[in-house]
């Protein structure tokens, strides 16, 4: 965990070291490719929400374009990806021609995998490109996910306990009739163009499932035993590779935060009432700015309105200046700039914590973010006083 009072050195705020770790680590961690091949609506996005944790507005957020009918999301983001996801729309309409994607993806892609609603019968619009990639690529394992189980068995629960086990075929005769028959109907229609076949139901728990992950995990074995050696290790490594991400930015990111508080202390250090200088809200507000430019975020007015209550807006100083007296015990123009460094200090590191949660799947709530800044708020306090401490030793 990075330390906020450890001293850093001036090159943790440049672009060449951090450049030259990202590329150790994405050298050590070869990043995984999984192309999503389905139709609309076949639970290409649930299977990504359930591997990365990410939330479905995220991800939707998250895929941009690369094709005229594919597009590519990065976890949790671009700069330093740990796996990346192929999505192949446009399925099940006439105008589909594969031939720009498989151009593009064929040579990067470790894995494909094909999803299909288990009552789907129209989906010979997925069989006649999937045969083109699988002509073009056939040492590429193909994985097909059987998916939406529940249209099988309308308003009942998913089968408990769990009637698949590590061997899918033949399916276990214990089955419900209707889901038995769809699923065997799928298997024989795309016989010949998968290496492995997992049914699942990634339903959300909103929608009544009590088990809204309901054979998630044998979905990600599938995934891993499929994959090439090297690009199994980095999804099972994916919550340590998180943690070492977020220590690469929050060590970039220290510096901007610790200047601007400094720069809003000097600032506030007048005889005037702190809470209401113009140039102290001009300082943070850069620095928020500059903090969502380096975590490659969006700052719109909505995350701007999200976040304003907990760790920005005129509320938000006074109730921290009413924290911070609590433990500050400097009066007048030393309050000011004790209290302007502090803020400041809590706002950036409040901000910056609400990117990197983003980053990674998480939307905080506002208890959370308000949660975080009086933490930092206190941390920033501290930190104002052992650096007056060591001035004046």
């Amino acid at each position: 965990m990075w330390n906020p009072f450890k001293k850093l050195s001036p090159s943790h705020d440049g672009d060449e070291e951090f450049l030259t770790q990202r590329a150790k680590l994405l050298a050590a961690a070869p990043i995984p490719r999984l192309w999503l091949f389905g139709k609309t609506g076949s639970g290409k996005s649930s299977i990504v929400r359930y591997l990365t944790g990410a939330p479905e507005a995220v991800i939707g957020a998250g895929f941009r374009p690369q094709t005229q009918s594919a597009r590519l999301f990065s976890f949790p983001d671009d700069e330093l990806p740990i796996v990346r996801f192929l999505d192949t729309r446009g399925l099940g309409e006439a105008n589909y021609d594969p031939s720009a994607d498989l151009a593009q993806f064929d040579d990067v892609a470790h894995l494909l995998i094909v999803t299909v609603r288990v009552t789907d019968q129209a989906v010979e619009d997925v069989i006649r490109p999937l045969r083109d990639l699988r002509k073009a690529e056939p040492g590429r394992p193909v994985l097909l996910v059987v998916t939406c189980l529940h249209d099988a068995y309308p308003g009942q629960q998913h089968p408990d306990p769990d009637p698949f086990g590590s061997d899918l075929t033949p399916l276990p005769d214990s089955l419900p009739t209707n889901l038995h028959r769809a699923i065997e109907a799928q298997y024989q229609r795309f016989d010949g163009l998968f290496d492995r076949a997992v049914p699942v139901d990634l339903t959300p728990a909103d929608e009544g499932y009590a088990q809204p992950d309901f054979g998630g995990q044998r979905l990600k074995q599938a995934i891993l035993d499929l994959l090439p050696a090297a690009y199994r290790q980095t999804l099972l490594q994916m919550d340590q590779l998180r943690d070492v991400i977020g220590e690469m930015y929050e060590r970039r990111t220290a510096p901007i935060i610790l200047s601007h508080s400094a720069l809003a202390a000097s600032a506030a250090a007048v005889p005037l009432p702190w809470v209401d200088l113009p140039v102290v809200m001009a300082i943070q507000s850069h620095m928020v700015h500059r903090l969502a430019r380096l975590n490659k975020q969006r700052l719109d007015a909505a995350t701007l309105a999200h976040g304003s209550m907990a760790v920005g807006g005129r509320i938000a100083f006074r109730m921290g200046l009413r924290e911070l007296l609590k433990f500050i015990p400097w009066v007048g123009m030393a309050v000011n700039a004790a209290a302007a460094f502090a803020i400041t200090y809590a706002t950036g590191a409040a901000w910056n914590w609400y990117f990197v949660q983003v980053r990674q799947g998480h939307i905080p709530t506002d208890e959370e973010l308000r949660t975080v800044y009086q933490q930092q708020l206190q941390s920033g306090a501290k930190l104002w006083r052992s650096t007056q401490a060591e001035k004046t030793s």
